[in-house]
């Protein structure tokens, strides 16, 4: 072989390895009858779904504080991320909208925030209409960073009969400001959002009890759903992540808990989100329900 044709075979082989990213985006249009709004939706598709006529697994994938369903699209360094993701796990990725400070649960005293509601029933209604899915919790993930961390891990213990695993990366895993290495002035304007979302808090370090994932420790180890969860070591709730490890570990729930280089940034979630897909794909790959 010549050394043209040796070059001229290596750039075909690299050419056709970034054309095979081919990830297709969708924005989809959710209607919600508990909030009685319609809220948006990106859905990443792989290139595999053109082709392989058989149902996708789907990861849910949560934004954080102050976010909107196109973050992960167009926040994170590689803005390719997602594509290569769904492409290389041969997934469905949705990434739904959760509005600025709703973290997810459904508010008693707030008719238009009830998110658990709407990604744990009316979203995957949407979705398993719309796509070719597997309509079973085998085949179904959910994940997000810092206030979706929260919503993934809350959902998912909320309703374990829904998902095969759960993932947070810097998730807010108690919602008592006190326990954030913040500045005072933010400390209050979340609380004062959870205050109304909520109601007034309740005394201790957990002020409101069932809606923060460092008091459902014990429901995580009833549920016995395989969860990831990571956080950097700079990062402002490192405690709270913390604090949710030592009950699981001293309940003995099995998990997997990383601390890694990094703060509250997109360059750390581009990194932890191939980690999470990774523990995700064995999980898939155990329950047969993989794309090959």
């Amino acid at each position: 072989m010549t050394r043209l044709t040796h070059w001229l075979l290596f750039f075909s082989l690299l050419v056709q390895s970034f054309a095979g990213f081919c990830a297709k985006v969708d924005t989809l249009e959710v209607p919600s009858a508990s909030m009685g709004r319609t809220l948006r939706a990106a859905v990443v598709l792989p290139d595999r779904y053109r082709k392989a006529k058989q149902p996708f697994p789907v990861l849910y994938l949560l934004h954080g504080g102050t976010g909107s369903f196109r973050d992960w699209l167009t926040k994170t360094p590689d803005n390719t991320l997602l594509q290569r993701m769904a492409d290389q796990y041969n997934l469905i990725i949705v990434t739904p909208d959760g509005d600025p400070t709703s973290y997810y649960f459904d508010s008693p005293l707030v008719k238009t925030s009830q998110f658990e509601t709407f990604i744990s029933k009316e979203l995957i209604d949407k979705i398993d209409n719309t796509y070719r899915t597997v309509r079973d919790r085998k085949g179904r993930l959910i994940a997000g960073l810092s206030m979706g961390g929260h919503g993934a891990m809350f959902i998912s213990c909320r309703h374990p009969e829904l998902y095969a695993a759960a993932g947070s990366m810097s998730g807010v895993m108690n919602i008592n400001t006190a326990t954030w290495k913040v500045p005072a002035d933010f400390a209050k304007s979340r609380a004062d959002n959870f205050a109304k979302l909520l109601g007034p808090p309740k005394d201790g370090d957990a002020p409101y009890p069932g809606y923060t994932m460092v008091t459902l420790a014990d429901q995580l180890k009833t549920n016995n759903l395989p969860l990831i969860f990571d956080i950097g070591v700079d990062d402002f709730l490192i405690d709270t992540n913390r604090d949710l490890h030592r009950r699981l570990v001293d309940n003995k729930t099995p998990h997997e808990y990383t601390e890694r280089p990094g703060a509250h940034t997109w360059d750390y979630w581009e990194n932890a989100l191939p980690y999470q897909l990774l523990f995700f794909s064995k999980i898939l790959k155990t329950n047969a329900v993989a794309v090959p």
